[in-house]
């Protein structure tokens, strides 16, 4: 169950404009906050991924489950159930003893998929699968939404970024 704290950034962020995916984001990054305090692994970056946006579609985000193509069909009904529930369409089943064995297979599993080289990978991975229009596409959008401050302080870091690999 997610914090409260992290119900209210996503809301927060929802009535700033921002798209499903970002206020998702917020329960993405708890997710990643877990393993790396050590309550529990994930076998893949990918998993930690996968049941951070879980929680955020049984919170409320209004993120769709994926489209056919690319997920699994068992993948893409998980998502539906947290979808429904999220959107007060279903009331979810408590299964107290799938929850505990659950937690059990996830505090075995390894914690460095939580490690920035492990997030770097991923999000590389990912990048890579879209094409040039779509990635620019999606900067574009943020800078709409980020704020004259916010934007201010993301192109000073990109300045530094870029000055530290000239060197």
């Amino acid at each position: 169950m997610p914090r409260q704290e992290i119900i209210r950034k996503a809301r927060q962020d929802k009535r700033a404009g921002k798209s499903a995916s970002t206020q998702a984001g917020e329960f993405v990054k708890d997710e990643i906050d877990k393993i790396r305090k050590g309550k529990h692994g994930a076998r893949s970056t990918k998993q930690a991924i996968a049941i951070g946006l879980s929680e955020a579609r049984r919170a409320g985000v209004d993120l769709p489950p994926p489209r056919k193509g690319g997920t699994k069909k068992s993948t893409r009904r998980s998502a539906k159930y947290a979808y429904e529930v999220g959107q007060g369409k279903r009331t979810p089943k408590r299964r107290p003893k799938v929850s505990r064995a659950v937690e059990g297979v996830l505090k075995r599993e390894p914690r460095s998929t939580a490690s920035r080289s492990a997030l770097s990978k991923q999000a590389k991975r990912a990048a890579k699968s879209r094409s040039a229009a779509s990635r620019s596409a999606a900067a574009r959008k943020a800078s709409r939404t980020k704020g004259a401050k916010t934007r201010s302080a993301a192109a000073k870091k990109a300045a530094r970024t870029r000055a530290r690999r000239k060197r």
